[in-house]
């Protein structure tokens, strides 16, 4: 970091401030991630000065397959980068059994779009996840490119469980007759059947999409169903319980994959991110380990025993709990009292805990406000942190929900997470390089 520090003190001092911020609090947004070193080192490799625009290899016109001995870039010195990429495609597709992988989308929502471009017209009809259920924005919402290109109807969970029942979604799809059926969330704490969003598609002759942004760390590792064999296409981050880079993959048939590859470059996208997907490559061969599945497994136990000790500790739970990485508090609505979810967050804040305020199924507030909190345990797995911890945890974040307004209280609760975090060492050679 000394050419950084010489030439950009400001951006230096920055980055210091933020690599004390992640050794110092407890990560517990579910959608973030601790890389291994490799995956930094490859991110800020020199990769980031090749444009190569295009794919290491061409579609042959008489096999209507890539080809890989066809040469497919716009640019010339590509012959490094190309075998690169190629180690990418070639890892995502064995680890979750892809007919066919894209690994150049630049985030899961770039995935999205390009997925849905690949298989439904605007105007056609998707029947999606709500948001205030655990959808994603790219699901359908208003603002969204795919509210506004698509006629979006949604499907949600029970009031009196938190989970879907699959019998209405079915129904629901019958009477509307959608072009997509998209499964997959960032907010629902558990494991979905994508084998029943499958015989649902089928009923009513629609594609079926998945967006497995947040476990697919899990069913690179087996814990999850895969959905890979049932949908035509699978969308994912790489940066959530993969652990890998910020960025997106799209994993489909064969059938889909020409459309797939034309829709993500030229369609959405120009030159990819070599270093990004270098990175992608990294994270990839990381999950192929023993050592990672074990990670897995200890990302479950976490959560599951966080989940328990937060009961213990009074909070209700959206499904009374969680089969994945993930759960959701549910504070209650602003007549029952207590914070809300935007005041809970910043409370948690103070205290060295980071989260995301998060609606709520059937939620009485906005979501700027929101009556909910989601917590994941990736990051602090990825610390080494374990089922004690996660007990010890439940426990500071009560302390900070019966004192959330009390500034002093809320120092002496950061104090003891600081000593908890001190005790499990992140980027401790990186640290250095900002003392």
């Amino acid at each position: 970091m000394k050419h950084l520090k010489l030439k950009d003190p400001e951006i230096f001092g920055f980055i210091g401030e933020e690599i004390k911020r992640q050794t110092e609090n407890l990560e517990l947004i579910a959608s973030e991630n601790f890389v291994s070193r490799a995956v930094l080192e490859a991110a800020g490799s020199i990769l980031t000065n090749k444009y190569a625009e295009g794919y290491p290899y061409r579609w042959s016109k008489k096999t209507g397959k890539a080809n890989y001995n066809l040469y497919g870039r716009y640019y010339g010195g590509c012959e490094y980068v190309d075998e690169i990429e190629k180690l990418a495609i070639e890892r995502a597709k064995e680890i979750f059994g892809a007919e066919h992988a894209n690994v150049q989308p630049h985030s899961g929502s770039q995935a999205n779009m390009a997925a849905y471009f690949s298989l439904i017209k605007p105007g056609d009809t998707v029947l999606s996840l709500e948001l205030s259920h655990g959808g994603h924005l790219t699901h359908g919402h208003p603002l969204s490119f795919s509210g506004a290109l698509y006629n979006i109807v949604h499907y949600g969970v029970e009031k009196e469980t938190g989970v879907f029942d699959y019998d209405k979604v079915r129904k629901l799809a019958i009477e509307t007759k959608p072009k997509l059926l998209l499964a997959g969330a960032s907010a629902y704490p558990r494991s979905i059947d994508f084998k029943i969003f499958r015989e649902i598609a089928d009923e009513v002759g629609a594609f079926l999409m998945v967006d497995m942004a947040h476990i697919a760390g899990l069913v690179a590792a087996g814990l999850h169903q895969n959905p890979v064999p049932y949908a035509d296409i699978v969308t994912s981050t790489t940066h959530k319980t993969l652990r890998g880079p910020r960025s997106g993959i799209i994993l489909c048939k064969e059938k889909h994959a020409q459309e797939v590859d034309r829709q993500v470059f030229p369609g959405i996208q120009g030159g990819p991110l070599m270093h990004i997907i270098a990175a992608k490559a990294v994270a990839f061969k990381e999950a192929m380990s023993d050592e990672y599945k074990q990670y897995q497994k200890q990302v479950i136990k976490n959560a599951d025993t966080l989940a328990k000790a937060l009961i213990d500790n009074g909070f209700k739970l959206v499904s009374g709990g969680t089969d994945t990485h993930l759960l959701l508090i549910d504070l209650g609505t602003e007549e029952e009292g207590g914070p809300s979810g935007k005041v809970m967050e910043g409370a948690l804040d103070l205290a060295a805990i980071t989260a995301n305020k998060n609606t709520v199924p059937f939620d009485t507030r906005t979501p700027f406000v929101a009556s909910g909190i989601r917590l994941g345990t990736p990051a602090v797995t990825s610390r080494d942190m374990k089922e004690s911890e996660m007990v010890k945890i439940a426990g500071f974040i009560r302390e900070v929900y019966d004192n959330y307004d009390n500034e002093t209280k809320l120092s002496e609760i950061k104090t003891k997470v600081n000593q908890l975090c001190n005790s499990f060492p992140l980027y401790d050679d990186l640290i250095k390089d900002f003392e």
